[in-house]
């Protein structure tokens, strides 16, 4: 297999196709559209480094993912989950972090590349209060650069046409796929009491 190893390489083969708008749409701030996009967005994929390697973790809120502090500042709250907080713990080592930003029915996405601080401040805690409950931690993010992303990948997967929904039947559940990288689990147990156990565990 041939592997391409240089950025010399790369260009001769995709260099010519730049288009001047891909440059363009990056700014250091959010613009006005810009932000009302990501403030709509109840879904982002946050992407962190850090010594022991990468990290992609899946988040979402409902009525916006992020609040937007200012037009280079994002909140995002941290709620309950598995407690592994790899995303938190490269943060607090290496804050450099990207975040990508799907938003329902839209084959736009937008995407942010910045740098973050891990923050137990009560008062902000407080200020996203949610059904009695505090997130543990907020995550301060500075924006470095904000864009759109070109609409091709979420249009080629369709990724909203119902009709290619995957049936949630024919899948394996997170009780068979406990057990096979374990060995020793059980998967009927666990399937039935999860999905109360997330309701109550959602904030």
């Amino acid at each position: 297999m041939k592997i391409i190893s240089s950025i010399e390489e790369l260009n001769t083969i995709y260099g010519a196709g730049l288009s001047p708008a891909s440059i363009t749409k990056v700014t250091k701030q959010l613009t006005p559209l810009y932000r009302e996009m990501i403030e709509i967005s109840p879904f982002a994929a946050l992407a962190t480094v850090g010594p022991e390697g990468l990290d992609c973790s899946p988040r979402g809120d409902l009525g916006g993912v992020v609040r937007v502090a200012d037009d280079e500042t994002l909140h995002l709250p941290d709620w309950r989950g598995n407690n592994r907080v790899d995303s938190l713990s490269n943060i607090v080592r290496d804050p450099r972090l990207a975040l990508m930003f799907l938003i329902p029915g839209s084959n736009t996405t937008m995407r942010i590349n910045g740098r973050g601080v891990v923050s137990d401040d009560e008062a902000l805690l407080s200020s996203f209060e949610m059904d009695g409950k505090h997130p543990r931690t907020v995550v301060v993010i500075s924006i470095d650069e904000v864009y759109f992303q070109c609409a091709r990948a979420v249009m080629r997967a369709e990724l909203w046409n119902g009709e290619h929904f995957a049936d949630p039947a024919k899948l394996p559940t997170p009780g068979q796929m406990l057990k096979a990288a374990t060995g020793d689990f059980d998967q009927e147990t666990y399937d039935r009491e999860w999905p109360g156990r997330a309701a109550k565990t959602m904030w």
